[in-house]
């Protein structure tokens, strides 16, 4: 027997939910073949079979939170195909008496490993934490929260202001439908919430010329994907802006650790790409050291598979700013919410033909673009957001600067 083992989720990834299982009890698998789907709170993962054979036992449903390295399954190697599964064991219902299912009434088959001895060692009854996870099943996170929990003597209870009651999902109506939301869309709902309430967000505003840009992109974008096989796009033009104007203004590329600041002399940008399952932040890293044609194909390669559901926890971790493109669906100003634990965005918009006064009086219409800069007050000032969003538009309405790195 070869077991089907949970493979490593990533950095500060510990737990997934068994999203589905394409492969069936008694079902034969080849080598390699994806036998399973795991979803964390930042990818899908598949999980492929580690010998060929056949499915002779699934451990967990669908539905199911696993650990790192936990067991999915096993597989008989060369057993064939319809084979039977072997037996499950089943617990004697007599065993259990009255007294112990009161006092357990949280199964523990509901609670992962990690959570059993967490709940054991600190001496916790399952069933008074209240879960989180898929199905109301207690994770770990839950059993932290309910450890860190003040706890009130019951005269101070009595006492205290009457707290609003907790929000109750109501049921759908005869015309709507309810589903549950994916492990992703819940993080990225946490992560956005938790970039309002720690940072002290503000969003500076610029406008952005883009005839020059969008001139040289028109003079060599043959040229260009001839001879580097990939599009020249506008996203490669405003990472390396990006980059230069936080090598100028260090603060927008650092991060708040504690009562410390974080200055980062690399430059890993994160890039905001719309996918069925949510936003997701795939990073293209070093862009500094990388060519315009290298950016514009990871980011091309990034964003093909995060739509795919293929990319890596590893390709979505360390990004140190982030840039976002709402022009793409025709958004044309909008302020953009920090990414945690960096401490800015950049929020590109989309591109109009405006009627635009020249430096010597004459008006033009021009093909014009609203720039948005959010960023964390608690570490970068007013003074030094602003300029490195005309840093950004300097770049841009000049593109030679890019080459000339000015």
């Amino acid at each position: 027997m070869t077991q089907i083992l949970v493979p490593t989720l990533g950095e500060s990834v510990s737990e997934a939910i068994i999203s589905k299982w394409l492969k069936k009890e008694g079902e034969a698998v080849a080598l390699d073949e994806p036998i399973c789907e795991l979803e964390t709170d930042k990818v899908t993962l598949e999980v492929n079979a580690p010998a060929a054979g056949v499915i002779s036992k699934i451990s967990h449903e669908e539905g199911s939170t696993v650990e790192a390295g936990a067991v999915l399954g096993e597989i008989a190697e060369g057993a064939s195909a319809g084979a039977a599964p072997a037996p499950k064991a089943e617990a004697p219902k007599a065993a259990t008496s009255v007294a112990a299912t009161a006092a357990t009434p949280a199964s523990a088959e509901k609670l992962s490993p990690a959570v059993q001895k967490m709940t054991a060692d600190n001496k916790i009854n399952p069933a008074d934490v209240s879960g989180t996870g898929k199905d109301g099943r207690v994770t770990k996170g839950d059993v932290i929260a309910h450890m860190e929990a003040p706890k009130v003597p019951v005269a101070s209870a009595q006492k205290a202001a009457p707290v609003a009651a907790p929000v109750v999902a109501r049921a759908a109506g005869p015309r709507e439908e309810k589903v549950k939301m994916t492990r992703l869309r819940q993080k990225i709902a946490e992560r956005l919430k938790e970039a309002q309430n720690t940072a002290a967000m503000l969003t500076t505003f610029n406008e952005l010329d883009m005839t020059a840009v969008m001139e040289m992109r028109s003079l060599y974008k043959d040229q260009f994907e001839k001879k580097h096989g990939v599009k020249l796009g506008f996203m490669s033009f405003f990472v390396k802006a990006a980059v230069n104007a936080l090598r100028e203004i260090p603060a927008v590329n650092g991060e708040i650790s504690g009562d410390e600041i974080i200055y980062k002399n690399y430059y890993d940008i994160s890039v905001a790409v719309s996918t069925p399952q949510g936003l997701v932040v795939p990073v293209v890293k070093d862009c500094d050291t990388k060519s315009m044609a290298q950016i514009e194909k990871d980011i091309g390669s990034l964003g093909s598979r995060a739509r795919e559901g293929k990319i890596t926890v590893d390709e979505m971790s360390g990004g140190t700013f982030t840039i976002t493109n709402g022009g793409v669906f025709g958004s044309l100003m909008s302020t953009p919410i920090i990414n945690p634990p960096q401490v800015a965005i950049l929020g590109m918009h989309k591109t109009m033909m405006r009627p635009m006064v020249m430096p010597n009086g004459e008006i033009k219409a021009r093909p014009m673009m609203y720039l948005a800069l959010s960023y964390d007050h608690r570490l970068i000032d007013g003074r030094e957001a602003v300029t490195f969003l005309v840093r950004v538009k300097e770049a841009l309405e000049d593109p030679q600067r890019l080459i000339l790195e000015v």
